[in-house]
């Protein structure tokens, strides 16, 4: 307290222009100091003001430290300052006067004063100093107590000097609501970072967690609202002001017109702007990141009204979730009931997918997510790619990836909330939080998607999976109408990873002339990628081509979905194109043996069946050729109403 005093009485000593000139030197090492902080307040910048060139967020972002570190100097120095030195420096406004003295003329309702956090809020507590006589009415303000008693006790001995009452939110909450009963006017900071005590409305567009205090006591107490801040006209000068905020008495109304007034004033003028103080975390509405992928209803519930008081019809997706999916294309359709699931969570967030190239096509159409960012090829550019991504500040990074590159990708891009699964002696440092997968839980018995499922489950997630099949963007479903005089059925003969898991070409070949036997007309259609086209080729030789098409090789991924949709059935391997038909609502006949169909098998609410060895455990671990055609013969007709 002694060197407090001490440097105060230096500053209020020191010439102005020393002070001024201390303060931007280090306000330009607050602001160049690559730090967390610098960051957050670039992010703020940035999600406040999204239309706003990068230079004209660094340019607000450095003058704003220049002014924190001037509110902190000021704050030190106050105690030291004369009365004349005040009045000399600082001044009510025109407004703010005549309001004064219309109190002392009448019997109006008590006053409400919020405060927002622009620099040079600390000199609102000298308001009987600058005013013309003693107060008509008692003044008092609300502040939040720090740990230090001794600190405590200095910053009211200082800041009551001049007859402004201050009364802690811990021990003084009920004085502060007897002036108010009283009729005397109350100052209450209104904060955007109250986390758990907050209420949760959109700020600037985003959800934050804002100081419902003011609405509580608006609705008790029926007060005049006034917005009360400093105008600052130059370093360490101001003038005092007010401006009345009409709504009605209630909690979430008074929250929401005292946020709709500081948005208007940050957008009012860059000098405006960087006056207030963007170095706190302001939309951070969780207190726990374990929290982060759910909206509690009771936020829910206060969101309607905030919903009406916009004109929104949906809450602007302002929150940023990055996602990095798996490599291959059947986890990428495993995980596409999380995404649902998440959106459901968290209707606010824009939910972005990091992504391997040859997925997008697909993803597109589906309309998953908000955002596709197709992952750079690998080389000198696949780093510098996610350094840019860093100026677009994602708030959370979910890995549904196990590997060590992924992580290095969301710590490049600099995500302050990386999420990812930590399996036994998997280590992952480069992330912020992990979920350790139990020891008892055994992933052989538990789909993957269900185990994605508990790991988001950990960071908040409670929205069921919602397993019904994707809508593809068509005017009709193509495929051929149950009854018909023609079937298509779809054969994936190949994989694209393991041998292992491929149907002997012998069993496709018996299988095929069974298949006629079922219908006058039939039309089988060979799917898969380039590299499998020996394998279809030797499947369809010395068949009809009319009859068995080999489209292997000759379709992306889009037309793979078309096509796909013209099918009645699929009969597959344990691949990607499994899971697209399932997921587009195509019947599905997978053949498994090595692989797992309790962990990988279809995951969307379509009709499917898997077909395993005799004998196999329904974990798998057989050979797949003792699956034979006539097996999977049997299990065609069911699918396709034949006798």
């Amino acid at each position: 307290m002694f060197l407090l005093q001490i440097l105060g009485r230096l500053l209020a000593a020191l010439p102005l222009s020393l002070v001024q000139l201390k303060c931007r030197l280090l306000g330009d090492f607050l602001f160049f100091v690559p730090t967390q902080r610098r960051r957050l307040l670039l992010s703020n910048l940035h999600h406040a003001f999204p239309e706003k060139p990068h230079a004209w967020h660094k340019q607000i972002a450095r003058e704003h430290c220049r002014r924190v570190i001037e509110m902190g100097f000021f704050a030190i120095a106050l105690p030291a300052l004369s009365k004349e030195r005040l009045q000399r420096r600082f001044t009510l406004s025109k407004r703010l006067r005549e309001n004064l003295d219309e109190d002392a003329e009448g019997s109006a309702p008590p006053a409400l004063l919020l405060v927002p956090h622009f620099s040079a809020m600390e000199v609102l507590t000298a308001v009987p100093a600058l005013y013309k006589g003693p107060l008509p009415r008692p003044m008092g303000a609300i502040f939040r107590p720090l740990d230090n008693p001794r600190l405590n006790q200095w910053i009211r001995r200082s800041r009551e000097r001049w007859g402004m009452r201050l009364f802690s939110r811990k021990e003084g909450f009920q004085k502060a609501k007897s002036l108010l009963s009283q009729g005397g006017h109350l100052g209450l900071l209104f904060d955007q970072n109250a986390r758990r005590h907050g209420m949760v409305a959109p700020f600037m567009g985003r959800l934050c967690a804002t100081t419902r205090l003011h609405g509580l006591l608006s609705e008790k107490y029926r007060p005049r609202l006034y917005a009360f801040y400093p105008i600052r006209r130059g370093f360490w000068r101001a003038e005092l002001d007010i401006e009345p905020i009409e709504c009605p008495h209630e909690v979430a109304a008074t929250t929401l017109a005292a946020n709709a007034w500081l948005e208007r004033k940050l957008r009012e003028s860059d000098e405006t702007c960087a006056d207030w103080l963007w170095l706190h975390d302001r939309w951070r509405i969780h207190y726990s990141p374990f929290q982060r992928l759910r909206l509690d209803r009771t936020v829910k519930d206060i969101l309607k009204p905030a919903k009406a008081f916009y004109g929104y019809k949906h809450l602007p997706r302002k929150t940023r979730i990055w996602i990095r999916l798996p490599n291959w294309l059947g986890d990428v359709l495993m995980a596409l009931p999380l995404l649902r699931a998440i959106r459901r969570g968290r209707p606010d967030a824009e939910l972005s997918l990091l992504v391997q190239p040859s997925l997008v096509p697909l993803l597109e159409p589906l309309a998953v997510a908000d955002r596709l960012l197709p992952l750079p090829p690998k080389g000198l550019g696949y780093f510098r790619f996610f350094l840019k991504k860093r100026f677009e500040y994602p708030d959370t990074h979910i890995l549904l990836t196990n590997s060590l590159r992924g992580d290095g990708e969301a710590r490049l891009i600099g995500t302050p909330q990386r999420f990812g699964m930590q399996r036994p002696g998997k280590w992952r440092p480069l992330l912020t939080h992990t979920w350790r997968l139990p020891r008892s839980l055994d992933e052989t018995t538990l789909h993957q998607t269900e185990v994605w499922a508990q790991f988001l489950g950990h960071f908040g997630l409670q929205a069921p999976l919602e397993r019904t099949p994707l809508k593809w963007p068509r005017t009709a479903h193509p495929s051929s109408p149950r009854g018909s005089s023609t079937l298509t059925v779809g054969l994936i003969c190949g994989t694209e990873n393991d041998p292992s898991k491929r149907w002997p070409v012998a069993h496709w070949r018996t299988l095929i002339p069974k298949l006629f036997s079922l219908e006058s007309t039939i039309i089988l259609k060979l799917f898969g990628t380039a590299n499998d086209l020996p394998i279809t080729q030797a499947v369809a030789a010395g068949f009809p081509p009319d009859q068995v098409r080999d489209l292997a090789g000759q379709t992306d991924l889009r037309a793979f979905a078309e096509q796909l949709l013209t099918c009645t059935l699929v009969i597959c391997n344990d691949t990607g194109g499994m899971h697209l038909a399932n997921a587009l609502g195509v019947p599905v006949l997978a053949i498994f043996g090595p692989t797992n169909p309790v962990r990988t098998g279809p995951v969307f609410d379509a009709p499917w069946h898997c077909l395993q060895p005799p004998g196999c455990p329904n974990t798998g671990g057989h050979p797949i050729n003792g699956v034979t055609p006539d097996h999977v013969l049997e299990k065609a007709k069911a699918f396709l109403n034949s006798p």
